[in-house]
């Protein structure tokens, strides 16, 4: 036989049921507010991000931190041709910087590699690319004549993929930034081909 009704404990469970929806829209609020507080604070200081809009009735979308070359080439401020040099640069800038995970007991068997980690091939493997890439970028440097404003641009908006804002570190430098970036992409696109480097190039995000 089943409980009796009793609206006292009715009522009780449905404002348990409204306080944790309660609770959970004020975390949600609190977690919205700590974002756009970040993002704002990244903008300030001359990030670029774009949010799409949400659909209808759907779910709040997530903001996207706009990389250097992208953020030009949208506002139409490099050509189709200048970004996929930067990118290139990039590719290359990011590869030779990113040294193979090697543990500090250095037990490495040549089967299977690491307690839990990669194998004796899969760091030569990504040795050579660290080199190959690096080969390349010094190629790339080389079209750049070895000059350190154009290198540095090079690597602060194409391989760090800072807006030239965030590289020049405020608007007065950004316009010579993005000045410099664009003799170099100029110079880069019109000598060679993409250099060719295997396996993934973009960072994590934050």
């Amino acid at each position: 036989m089943g409980r009796a009704y009793d609206p006292a404990r009715a009522m009780r469970e449905r404002l348990q049921i409204l306080e944790a929806r309660e609770k959970g829209r004020a975390a949600a609020r609190e977690v919205a507010d700590g974002v756009s507080e970040t993002v704002a604070l990244a903008i300030s200081r001359g990030a670029a991000f774009e949010k799409p809009a949400a659909p209808r009735g759907g779910r709040e979308t997530p903001y996207r931190r706009q990389a250097g070359l992208e953020w030009l080439a949208k506002k139409g401020r490099i050509t189709e041709t200048q970004k996929a040099a930067g990118e290139a640069y990039g590719d290359c800038w990011r590869r030779a910087g990113s040294a193979p995970a090697i543990g500090s007991t250095l037990e490495v068997q040549p089967s299977g590699g690491l307690a839990g980690g990669p194998s004796l091939g899969l760091l030569l493997k990504q040795a050579a690319g660290r080199r190959q890439a690096e080969e390349a970028l010094e190629g790339l440097r080389a079209r750049l004549f070895g000059q350190s404003d154009l290198v540095t641009v090079c690597d602060l908006v194409c391989g760090q993929e800072l807006t030239p804002r965030e590289a020049g570190g405020g608007d007065r430098e950004a316009a010579r930034v993005e000045a410099v970036l664009n003799v170099a992409l100029d110079i880069l696109s019109q000598r060679g081909r993409r250099p060719a480097v295997d396996g993934p190039s973009r960072r994590p995000r934050d």
